[in-house]
């Protein structure tokens, strides 16, 4: 406890957790015991109030104790002590937790909420973000590796991969430490697939790479996707098209139908407009992404349509965050066979 700053983006995690509108109040826990005289020795991070109810949250980042949790306990236990007082749930966010500390908190209903691990947090706080970026591409070889391999060693990963022991090893102690990937003796598979892309959607969330959207001079997403596709690789231009374009070729599961999603270098930007640009503001767009790796060396054709890889869609997808979240799902059920 005693956090003097709660960072926005934990703030709204738990919101959406806990299902509270945007007018759900925000309480200070010092002006709230002094309003209802009360005088007890621990006091929740974040407090906040919606119909007539509270919700007492407790936010940790390092590993969760069962010292935290009786403290919890402790808190609610003295809080009921004096009659007449509001009703409180107990609330613990937390980067990690272990499966008995879970299991025990939720057995004294205690709410749990993870919170993403890729999500940045003030210095000197009670939890510590890692300088390993998960979505980096060395990383992201390895999360991918795991996906398709479903079960196996972290010699094995490193060894198909290319990348060094030490990394992998680095790479699979951190997303243990956030409950994504779990060890079973010699073996490791990924165990929580949500907090995965969610992570990832924090870390490198797609909106960041955008530099545009522009209408389009065609009547349907497929048919422009296939006629740029002739026309870019004609001008030997470097070009991918990605996220719901390329997720939808590779799984066939219905995609939006008002947009194609494209990967350009910012040098072929304008030539690009000038070549398929449209004044029709109703017709479909093109989402345009500058690449923050090389996204060009491994690409795919589908259906006469040049197609980042399966493990860049994979990656781009979780970028969207909620929106693709439905598609995102079907790529990873389906990543082994890509």
């Amino acid at each position: 406890m005693g956090w003097s700053e709660i960072p926005e983006d934990v703030e709204d995690v738990i919101r959406n957790e806990l299902g509270l509108s945007r007018d759900a109040k925000n309480v200070d826990p010092g002006v709230l015991y002094d309003s209802l005289d009360v005088a007890l020795p621990i006091r929740p991070d974040l407090v906040f109030q919606e119909s007539g109810k509270l919700f007492f949250v407790e936010i940790k980042g390092t590993r969760v104790t069962l010292d935290t949790i009786g403290r919890m306990i402790l808190q609610r236990e003295l809080w009921q002590k004096e009659p007449g007082r509001p009703d409180i749930q107990l609330v613990l966010a937390a980067k990690t937790i272990n499966v008995r500390e879970e299991s025990i908190a939720r057995d004294l209903d205690i709410r749990v909420i993870k919170i993403p691990w890729a999500i940045s947090t003030p210095k000197n706080q009670d939890y510590k973000s890692t300088a390993m970026r998960i979505s980096s591409e060395k990383s992201w070889r390895v999360v991918t590796r795991l996906l398709k391999e479903k079960s196996t060693s972290i010699r094995q990963l490193a060894l198909r991969e290319n990348v060094s022991y030490a990394w992998t090893h680095k790479v699979i102690e951190n997303l243990r430490e956030q409950n994504v990937v779990k060890k079973d003796g010699g073996f490791v598979g990924i165990s929580d697939v949500k907090n995965l892309l969610n992570g990832v959607a924090w870390e490198r969330p797609m909106k960041n790479l955008e530099v545009g959207e522009i209408p389009l001079s065609f009547s349907g997403t497929h048919s422009a996707a296939q006629e740029i596709t002739r026309a870019l690789k004609e001008q030997k231009i470097k070009f991918a098209f990605t996220a719901y374009t390329s997720g939808g070729l590779y799984t066939s599961y219905a995609v939006r139908q008002d947009a194609v999603f494209i990967y350009l270098e910012k040098e072929s930007i304008d030539q690009f407009k000038e070549n398929f640009g449209s004044n029709n503001e109703d017709s479909i767009r093109a989402v345009i992404y500058s690449p923050d790796r090389d996204v060009f060396s491994d690409v795919h054709e589908r259906e006469a349509i040049v197609i980042t890889s399966p493990a860049q869609t994979l990656l781009d997808l979780a970028g969207l965050g909620y929106s693709a979240m439905d598609l995102t799902k079907v790529m990873v059920e389906m990543y082994a066979g890509l």
